[in-house]
């Protein structure tokens, strides 16, 4: 059962690849993953590995396989693989029931020779959704902002002006209260699909 599962998430993915090449609607496409390292250098010093504003989870994590597109109207559709612990006395885990949703961080504008622009920190949120527990999750919906804006057709590009998309913890909704999903840290991220040659 479990190939079987893994053979359908597969061919679904391989589908949505082929329709991003070829759908004009479709401005990002993500075939890529990198997980999450708490720690870089700067000046010869070891700092938090923060992105667009986001502090990273407090261990390593990684992420086996993404493959996502994002469309002109602020749609998005992803599969995520294998968001699991590098680390920890529950190293190979998703440390236990959770959910995550992604953000993506668009890009500023840049004066050459500068090749890229600021990122700018206003997320763009997806719904959120259940982590298995082998790391697994789907997202299908909408990109949104606080006021509910999807993001801008100039949210950057292709080339080294990335936008940033990051898979984060978050704290869910509570219905009774009527409180929002707040998103924390982040544990991974997409990296652009590679231009065709």
């Amino acid at each position: 059962m479990k190939i079987k599962n893994f053979l359908a998430v597969a061919a679904l993915l391989a589908a949505g690849t082929a329709v991003a090449g070829d759908d004009p609607t479709v401005t990002f496409r993500f075939t890529g993953a990198t997980g999450d390292q708490p720690f870089r250098s700067q000046a010869g010093v070891p700092v938090l590995n923060v992105v667009a504003g986001v502090n990273p989870g407090g261990t390593p994590w990684d992420m086996t396989r993404f493959e996502a597109v994002i469309k002109s109207n602020g749609e998005i559709k992803a599969e995520g693989r294998g968001v699991l612990l590098l680390g920890g006395d529950g190293i190979g885990t998703r440390a236990g029931p959770r959910q995550v949703i992604l953000s993506l961080f668009c890009r500023g504008p840049f004066t050459a020779p500068a090749v890229a622009g600021p990122v700018v920190q206003n997320a763009f949120n997806s719904p959120t959704v259940v982590l298995s527990v082998d790391g697994d999750f789907s997202v299908r919906g909408m990109l949104t902002d606080a006021t509910g804006a999807t993001p801008p057709l100039d949210c950057g590009n292709d080339l080294d002006n990335r936008p940033v998309l990051l898979v984060r913890s978050v704290t869910p909704a509570n219905a009774e209260t009527g409180a929002p999903a707040i998103p924390g840290v982040w544990f991974a991220a997409g990296i652009i699909a590679p231009q065709r040659r």
